[in-house]
């Protein structure tokens, strides 16, 4: 089996944005770990889905954001909107929020947990993402903090896991989004400002990504991240990131299908690209030994400690290893691992990500400066 690139947490992933931010805003016990410059306003736009291999077989759909300076990041494992919202939430690697991945078990219960639907009542967004947000520590040293993003997030079980400490700020289309982010950066004082936009990431998912779609998408995408350049108020950088890429995998198999998938599986979870495999008490070999010899060189078939032990998650809390699967699956090649029966929605995706490779783990980070 081939190894598996690491995500660079603690170098260039992701989950040093924002501690960088904070750093760079002079909220003190920090580290700048990306050398960010320093500034009292900072506004972040996390583009959903803009993955860096994406941006840069497109940058001539993007003109703007490709006049921009930048580089990249890595994201966390799983490389997908859940996980990659909590490190931006945290400036922790996924191992210390533990937002593990779209569906993570819930241990002691036999049951998922959809972490973007979150319709499980039982369970406590607060309790389940324990970490204190870089929103709350902001605020708590004197930054104004908002959060911009539709409104039918707002209260969302994922949106109170990782937006505490922001002042939300519901906005129902490119303008008010905008103009919203315009108000919250104007308020007197450091400012730290995000904005989340989901339109392309969606569009990828149903349309796939390097579609006529999804391509007319980036054109907006792109109109967004200019209008924004413009509102900054002086003294203000914008950082232009994302959550994950994507891919449009044309190969399936089948979980609700194959057999040999599904002896000894208690729970499947994760996602496409991404699976966790919760096993039946003490088929956790026959599973593992059934998944690798099913999937062979197309995925990487990993135990939970081998997995932990490679660094995939960065540092895990002991309190969260349980909602790792006992199996994890990761596609390397052209290839989804659906469920047809429990999971229809997702086996009509055409784009999709979460797994390790580059066109799925690699994200831009772009910047521009209001002087």
């Amino acid at each position: 089996m081939s190894v598996p690139p690491v995500p660079a947490y603690g170098t260039g992933a992701l989950a040093d944005l924002p501690s960088s931010v904070l750093a760079s805003l002079g909220v003190p016990g920090r580290s700048n770990v990306l050398g960010l410059p320093a500034t009292p306003r900072v506004c972040v736009l996390i583009i959903d889905g803009l993955g860096w291999e994406l941006f840069q077989a497109h940058r001539h759909q993007a003109p703007f954001l490709a006049s921009l300076s930048g580089t990249s990041l890595t994201s966390g494992f799983p490389a997908t909107t859940v996980t990659s919202l909590g490190s931006l939430a945290t400036g922790l690697p996924p191992g210390g929020h533990g937002l593990l991945g779209v569906q993570v078990a819930i241990p002691g219960t036999g049951r998922l947990l959809n972490c973007l639907r979150w319709q499980d009542e039982t369970v406590d967004p607060a309790t389940f993402q324990p970490a204190p947000t870089v929103y709350e520590e902001a605020a708590a040293d004197g930054v104004n903090v908002s959060y911009v993003a539709l409104g039918l997030y707002r209260g969302t079980g994922l949106t109170q896991a990782t937006t505490r400490g922001a002042s939300y700020m519901a906005a129902d289309g490119l303008g008010p989004l905008v103009g919203r982010a315009e108000r919250a950066l104007r308020k007197e004082g450091r400012g730290f400002v995000t904005v989340y936009h989901a339109d392309l990431d969606t569009t990828g998912h149903r349309f796939g990504v390097g579609s006529p779609e999804w391509r007319h998408q980036l054109r907006f995408v792109d109109l967004l991240a200019e209008r924004l350049a413009e509102v900054l108020p002086p003294g203000t950088v914008l950082y232009v990131t994302a959550d994950h890429g994507m891919i449009d995998p044309v190969e399936r198999v089948d979980f609700d299908t194959t057999a040999e998938l599904s002896e000894g599986v208690a729970l499947l979870g994760g996602d496409a690209r991404a699976r966790y495999v919760y096993t039946e008490p003490g088929a956790h070999e026959d599973v593992l030994a059934a998944w690798k010899g099913l999937l062979g060189d197309k995925a990487w078939v990993f135990s939970r400690d081998e997995a932990v032990a490679a660094g995939l998650f960065g540092p895990v809390r002991p309190d969260l290893l349980e909602r790792v699967g006992d199996v994890i699956a990761v596609p390397h090649a052209d290839l989804a691992i659906v469920a047809s029966e429990r999971e229809p929605y997702l086996n009509k995706m055409v784009g999709m990500h979460g797994s390790l490779v580059p066109a799925e783990m690699m994200v831009p980070l772009l910047s521009y400066a209001r002087h």
